[in-house]
Order: structure tokens, then C-alpha cells, then sequence
């Protein structure tokens, strides 16, 4: 570290001879990682403890290195106030490396303070003043679908975490079902590492999955370090066929309650969570009498009670298993919202529970004829639905939102047809959703920082990452994104989307807010 303990800094009173940050930055961009400020030049000057708090109060969030104060004797003051004061000010300092976009935006491992860094991990960074814009916490993405190994025409890491650093999320989870094979062993957990070598543009973490018959091997997905674990109570809609038959064969199956029981024995009281696709398959109209290219016809086929009756069966199995998390992923019904209040706050469970971006910002009656595009399971909701899952997330019901991002091949989206029910089930939305959440954030008066609660501190904590990320602090990981939240843009084919297949011409509205590049 290179102090320098004789410098002029005039602020507040002469900022423009000088002033804390243009001094400061100064100072750094040639070693210098402690400065101490001369009494005069300010006005006031440093004569007395009320002239001190007025500096220390203009020198707050300004500082590119650590400081420290004179005080000044003259004619007539006392200066044991001062010399009992504590004169000197610390702040944390972030910095970028000096790369260009080429391997994903690199920053320090973790957030150092200046003190920390000293001259030989300074001198090598660049600054970057990134004016009034806000140097935010990386995003954490805790639904992801990223299909490698075996799918690599629908996503695969290099694409899907290029898409996820464009829109400032640092760190995804991804689920472990849509590749081959899922990730149910620790031989197939390693597959999918070895898969991911080198290829990911972002910090990325991996969820097992519970199916029928793998109880044996949830314990060793632990220790082999899966954040938890993903199951669903009704058919996955996603298959392969096996070598050893003939026909289509369902690759990550359901459980019943039998199955339930078997995973939370085995993982109660161990450091994970179980996370639910919450749809309980029950009696609906029948899908046939209705015009498979209108969106209603779909919806009517995934009613709200398919996720209460759902949730109902979660909570009951909670009360017996009440060491072991359970988490709600993609909470799509408003009626679904009281179970879970219920649960948590008369019966006390660790109960959490997610909803995404497309349900917070698309409503039923926006959904054109033959657009299967906005097909997923559970459905996209009508606007009063919407309401009060806004409301069930500023009361703190829902804990989070995640994007589920679940591309694939054109082709299975039935684009040409229009049929929503043949269709495949899935919305992406990878780097596109804080510019989404914060327009609509806006529109109710909702502030900005709500958003990063939501999208990145208590993503942290339920993906068991909360002490290394989700937040700006001295040792936390340096995961950090620039916001501009002055840009306006729409989103079209070509334009600032990474994708792995090819996409039809899309227009939509405009948003508000973009993550910052640095070139």
C-alpha cells in the first residue's frame, strides 16, 4: 500500500479546484491506496469536530481509496475534540479488470477494500467511472434449464450463460431435468460438469433431481454439491427413447407420495431443500372439445386447483419431514397464496416459494390466436391473477423471481400450427428479466432495491450461495453488473438476444432499463 499523507482535496466548498472523487481516483490510477487531506482549502477547514463531520459527510460514497484527515490548529481552538475523533473515513472499492469482452465480463474474484488491495493488486486494474448509473449485486438465477449435455440444439452453457451475463445475472442454478442424462446420480452430475467445462460465461451451480426409485442416491448428490433437489407431481412432458424399447419412455417421472416420503427421509436435517414443480394432475374439461389454437382452450387444462391441491399435499408432508426446506418453484395461481401463508405462519414450516417474470408482466387476455410461444406449464394467468401475485411479493409470501428459462427447437413450439396444446412448454427469458420486472416494478411505484431482494440477495440464500454472494460487501464474490436505467428498448430477433436455435420475428413492448458493457 502507497499512502500519500500531504494531499489538498478542497471539497466541500472549492470542488472546483478538486474534490473527493476526482482526487481520489487520481490517486489510485497511479498506486496510491491511502490518502490523508490537509485541514485548509475546504471550506470549512478542519478546525473543529463539527468542520470534521461536515468533511466526512461530503466525502461519503465518493471515495476511490481509503482517506484520512488533518486536523488544523489556528488562533483560539481547542483541538482535543479532534484528536479523540477518529479522523478517517473507509469505503469499499470495486474494480473492473482491464478486458475486453471476449471470455464474459471479469471482475476480482471478491471485493477487496483498498486497504486490502495494496499497490501490486491495484496498478493492474482499470477504473471505470460509471457515472450515475448503479453498480449493482450479479443477479442469481436459480430456474434454469440449460439442456447440456444432449440437447444442444435447444441451449447449452456457452449460449445460455452468455444470455444470462448480458442481462446482469452472474450466477445461474440449472435444473436437472431437459438434459441428458439428468442430473439423479453423481455419475450423472459429473457428465454435466465435465459438459460445462469452460463454457460458462457466469458462476453456475447445479440442482439434482428426485424421481422415482433414487433415493439411494440423494445423499451422495449432497455431498457431491447439488444446492438441493427438484421433483415433480405431475408428468414432466419431456421423453426419450431408450435403447432398450420401443417407445417413448418419460425421462425425469413424476413422484407420488410414496416416493415423497422416501426422498425427505433421506434429506431431512441434511444442508438442502426440496424444491416442487406443484401441479397435482386432477379432472379438467376436456381438451379435445375446445380450438387447440386458443390460448383458453390450454388454460382450462391446467386449472388453479392443479397447484392448490398440490401445495395442500406439500404441506401435509412438511408437517411430517419439518427439517427439511420445501420450496414452491414457478408459484403461477393467486388462489395457491393462503396455503402457503398458512403454513408459514400459523404451522411454522420452512416454506418458500418463487414465481417468474412472464407471469408478473404477461396476462391471459394478452395472448394472441396461435401463438404457442407463451405456452407454459403452469399457465400464464389472467390480470387480477397478476395483482395479487404482486402483491403476495411486496407482502413477502413469494421470496423470489426467477426466470425458468426453458428454450428449445423451434419446431416443438409449433409455431407453424398455432396448437397450444401440442406444443412445448416453456418461455425464455434468459437476460431479458430485470429490464421486464423493473418496468413493471415501476408502473407500481415499486422501488428499484425491492428488485435486487427478489432477484439476487434471496436468490442467494435459497441456493445456499448467501455468504459469497447476493450483495456488495468487503468478501463477497465481486459479481457485480452496471445498470442504466435511462435506456428504453424493444425487444426483436437479433437484437441483444443469444440463443442457441433459431427464433421467428418477435415484437413486443418496450422496456425500460439495460444492463452496461464495458468495451
Amino acid at each position: 500500500m502507497v499512502p500519500s499523507a500531504h494531499v489538498h482535496l478542497n471539497e466541500p466548498g472549492r470542488t472546483e479546484w478538486e474534490g473527493f472523487r476526482t482526487g481520489t481516483q487520481a490517486a489510485a490510477s497511479g498506486g496510491c491506496t491511502t490518502v490523508v487531506e490537509m485541514p485548509l482549502n475546504s471550506c470549512p477547514p478542519t478546525t473543529t469536530v463539527a468542520n470534521l463531520n461536515t468533511k466526512l459527510s461530503a466525502a461519503k460514497g465518493q471515495c476511490w481509496t481509503d482517506i484520512g484527515f488533518w486536523g488544523g490548529v489556528i488562533p483560539g481552538n481547542s483541538v482535543s475534540g479532534l484528536a479523540t475523533s477518529g479522523s478517517s473515513w473507509r469505503q469499499r472499492l470495486q474494480v473492473l479488470p482491464h478486458r475486453k469482452w471476449g471470455r464474459g465480463p471479469s471482475v476480482l474474484p471478491r471485493i477487496f477494500s483498498s486497504h486490502d488491495l495494496g499497490l501490486t493488486g491495484l496498478v493492474k486494474f482499470l477504473f471505470w467511472d460509471v457515472g450515475d448509473k448503479a453498480i449493482i449485486p450479479g443477479l442469481i438465477d436459480a430456474h434454469v434449464h440449460l439442456n447440456e449435455p444432449g440437447r444442444t440444439d435447444w441451449e447449452g452453457f456457452r449460449t445460455g450463460t452468455q444470455a444470462a451475463a448480458s442481462g446482469g445475472c452472474t450466477t445461474v442454478v440449472e435444473m436437472p431435468l431437459n438434459s441428458l442424462p439428468p442430473t439423479t446420480t453423481v455419475a450423472n452430475l459429473n457428465t454435466k460438469l465435465g459438459a460445462a467445462k469452460d463454457q460458462c460465461w457466469t458462476d453456475i451451480g447445479f440442482w439434482g433431481g428426485v424421481i422415482p426409485g433414487n433415493s439411494a442416491d440423494l445423499q451422495p448428490l449432497v455431498a457431491a454439491g447439488v444446492k438441493g433437489f427438484k421433483c415433480f407431481l405431475i408428468e414432466s412432458g419431456v421423453e426419450v427413447r431408450p435403447s432398450s424399447l420401443n417407445r417413448m419412455a418419460d425421462e425425469f417421472p413424476c413422484v407420488n407420495e410414496h416416493d415423497l416420503e422416501l426422498a425427505m427421509e433421506k434429506l431431512q436435517g441434511q444442508p438442502t431443500v426440496l424444491l416442487f414443480h406443484a401441479e397435482l394432475d386432477g379432472p379438467v374439461n376436456d381438451p379435445d372439445t375446445g380450438d387447440p389454437t386458443d390460448y383458453d382452450t390450454f388454460l382450462k387444462s391446467r386449472p388453479e386447483t392443479f397447484e392448490t391441491d398440490a401445495i395442500k399435499l406439500i404441506v401435509k408432508l412438511l408437517q411430517k419431514y419439518p427439517l427439511l426446506r420445501c420450496h414452491i418453484v414457478h408459484l403461477s395461481a393467486h388462489s395457491a397464496i393462503p396455503i402457503v401463508r398458512y403454513a408459514r405462519n400459523e404451522l411454522k414450516l420452512p416454506l418458500t416459494v418463487e414465481t417468474c417474470f412472464h407471469y408478473l408482466t404477461l396476462t391471459s387476455n394478452e395472448i394472441p390466436k396461435g401463438q404457442p410461444q407463451f405456452k407454459c406449464c403452469p399457465p400464464i394467468r389472467d390480470a387480477e391473477n397478476q395483482e395479487k401475485l404482486w402483491e403476495a411479493l411486496l407482502d413477502g409470501t413469494i421470496d423470489m423471481v426467477v426466470s425458468d428459462h426453458s428454450p428449445c427447437v423451434t419446431e416443438l413450439k409449433k409455431l407453424e400450427t398455432g396448437d397450444f396444446m401440442d406444443a412445448w412448454g416453456g418461455i425464455s427469458t434468459l437476460g431479458l428479466g430485470l429490464s421486464l420486472l423493473s418496468t413493471a416494478a415501476q408502473k407500481r411505484g415499486i422501488p428499484f432495491e425491492r428488485l435486487l431482494t427478489w432477484c439476487s440477495s434471496n436468490t442467494a440464500l435459497h441456493a445456499g450461495l448467501a455468504d459469497r454472494k447476493g450483495g456488495l460487501a468487503v468478501g463477497k464474490d465481486a459479481d457485480l453488473a452496471v445498470w442504466d436505467a435511462e435506456v428504453e428498448f424493444t425487444v426483436r430477433r437479433f437484437q441483444a438476444l443469444i440463443y442457441a436455435g433459431s427464433l421467428k420475428e418477435s415484437r413486443g413492448p418496450g422496456y425500460e432499463g439495460v444492463i452496461e458493457f464495458q468495451e
